[in-house]
């Protein structure tokens, strides 16, 4: 092996560590990778049995990434990118969870990784500097730093169904498949959810199963994939792996998406029509980004849904079908577009049926199904099978399942009325703690692959940094953190993403208060921004 792939730092098994990284996903393995090679004692703490985080615990029948897989992978390594062969323009499941296993293995993580446990507390001491962090097993380890790699995307939602406990059938979470094969040929099937997670699982399970009913309380845009094989994107892209990487960096969405140069309010009708044309064509998540105003102009964002609406009604057969499932509730990409293989399609299947909750809301589930409608109005629907699509906490969810307590309080009751960050890195009054792709960073509006690596590098440079002058603690100055929560907000408003409920808006949990949560200035914006704050001694950061 190369001389770049041997670590610098020994397997420990001390329970006193330089650095804690909490999550073994994507984001936490290339975190252990860096610091190892420095020479940081750095651990890894996983609640799951392997790594893989995301990709680990989602394992719903259809999940894939929706940025293709070329680079929604490592950029770090260039023999890694050489190496390894994507199937599909959109990697499934299962391969990139062998990709995650690969690069544990090839880099030689595991040994610096324990597995089954959950960090359920972390206790600042401001005399020595250290976190104590507290695991569901009882046992305490102490470490300099501790950085969370705990996922956007990581803690399900679980509403509460009244009598889901006394169904007599099976019942699924998508955010919680099992690991074993889950046989649904030839049963009545329920699904509650049509966001992401739900789109794939009932494009996958419609031809296997009998009957197959979707409860669908918001319809939600979705652009085809047009996936397939990935030979020769591949063969073209390992020609040419710098140049696109280094274009996705400081790019806004940090993939290589080609932004509209223009208005859609300087463009005629029939201008709008050819380039949506070409982007449906081409298919993918660039959709969104035919035109400089469809974020930002109501009437042009209007017309980029009216787009996809009708090409909605070109593929299901039923008018009155077709226009239930066309969003008029929000605008397009307000809500994470979907990227389908045939979603729409699945209707037009005699087995396939649809229930509008906001027509006919779930009243109750009972022993043999799942009762909808009004009082004295109820229908009763009978399934064998029910799987629940209902999505996460997204974003603060599992930094807020830990139960922090920094140098002045807890992080829960700090971020009660919302996240407040310094560039989604540190949290005022949490020293020594970082996070990866935290809130109010460009994270899931983002390739979170750019964004991860663009995290755990501006992460390591700062550690290497204290080490180098002799300090050991770092934290977000209150005034920085307050200017930064306050541009976030502010560019969010100059948009139309705060109009929708979404989960980027925490308005998927209740009782969670809504405020816009990713930083939506661009990876490339960010990165500068993050760039200059580490060239300028760490500006608005307390070094000492």
């Amino acid at each position: 092996m190369p001389d770049h792939h041997v670590m610098s730092a020994p397997h420990s098994t001390s329970r006193h560590h330089d650095v804690l990284i909490i999550g073994a996903g994507f984001a936490g393995l290339y975190q252990l990778y860096r610091l190892r090679r420095l020479g940081f004692d750095a651990r890894i703490i996983e609640a799951g049995d392997d790594v893989g985080g995301t990709w680990y615990w989602n394992r719903y029948p259809g999940a894939r990434c929706d940025i293709e897989s070329i680079e929604y992978s490592y950029s770090f390594d260039p023999e890694l990118q050489q190496e390894w062969n994507w199937s599909e323009r959109y990697a499934a499941q299962p391969e990139l969870l062998s990709y995650a296993r690969h690069v544990a293995h090839r880099y030689g993580l595991r040994e610096d990784i324990t597995f089954g446990t959950r960090v359920e507390r972390l206790d600042w001491d401001e005399d020595t500097h250290r976190w104590t962090v507290t695991t569901d097993d009882g046992t305490s380890r102490t470490a300099q730093y501790v950085i969370a790699a705990t996922g956007c995307l990581s803690v399900p939602s679980r509403p509460v169904f009244e009598g889901l406990d006394d169904f007599s059938g099976e019942v699924y979470w998508t955010s919680r498949w099992p690991h074993e094969d889950v046989d649904l040929a030839g049963k009545r099937v329920a699904v509650i959810g049509t966001g992401s997670s739900g789109v794939q699982t009932i494009t996958a399970i419609a031809p296997a199963v009998a009957e197959l009913t979707v409860f669908q309380r918001t319809p939600s845009f979705a652009v085809p994939a047009h996936n397939g094989p990935n030979e020769e994107r591949l063969a073209a892209a390992r020609k040419r792996y710098p140049e696109i990487r280094e274009h996705s960096r400081m790019s806004r969405t940090g993939f290589g998406c080609p932004e509209g140069m223009r208005s859609l309010a300087e463009a005629d009708a029939e201008e709008a029509r050819r380039e949506f044309d070409k982007r449906w064509a081409d298919g993918g998540l660039c959709f969104s980004s035919a035109f400089t105003d469809i974020l930002r102009d109501a009437g042009a964002n209007e017309i980029a849904a009216e787009y996809v609406r009708g090409r909605i009604r070109e593929k299901v057969r039923d008018p009155e079908l077709a226009e239930k499932l066309s969003p008029r509730t929000y605008p397009i990409a307000s809500k994470r577009m979907c990227v389908d293989t045939g979603y729409f399609e699945v209707y037009n299947q005699p087995h396939v049926s649809l229930v509008d909750l906001n027509v006919q809301p779930i009243r109750r589930v009972t022993e043999r199904g799942i009762v909808v409608g009004e009082a004295g109005r109820e229908r009763t629907y009978a399934f064998d099978v029910i799987i629940l699509a209902t999505g996460f906490d997204a974003m603060t969810g599992a930094l807020r399942a830990m139960d922090i307590r920094g140098a002045a309080g807890t992080l829960r009751e700090k971020w009660a009325h919302g996240p407040r960050t310094y560039l989604g890195l540190m949290s005022a009054g949490f020293p020594n703690l970082f996070m990866v792709t935290g809130p109010q960073s460009p994270s899931v509006l983002s390739n979170m692959l750019t964004s991860i690596e663009y995290h755990v590098d501006w992460i390591t440079r700062a550690l290497e940094h204290l080490r180098e002058h002799g300090l050991n603690r770092m934290e977000a100055a209150p005034e920085a953190e307050d200017n930064w929560v306050n541009t976030t907000n502010d560019l969010a408003a100059l948009t139309l993403m705060p109009q929708a409920a979404s989960w980027y808006m925490g308005a998927n949990i209740p009782g969670k208060q809504r405020v816009f949560m990713p930083f939506i200035g661009g990876v490339g914006t960010y990165r500068q921004i993050g760039d200059g704050v580490a060239v300028a001694h760490y500006h608005g950061f307390e070094l000492t």
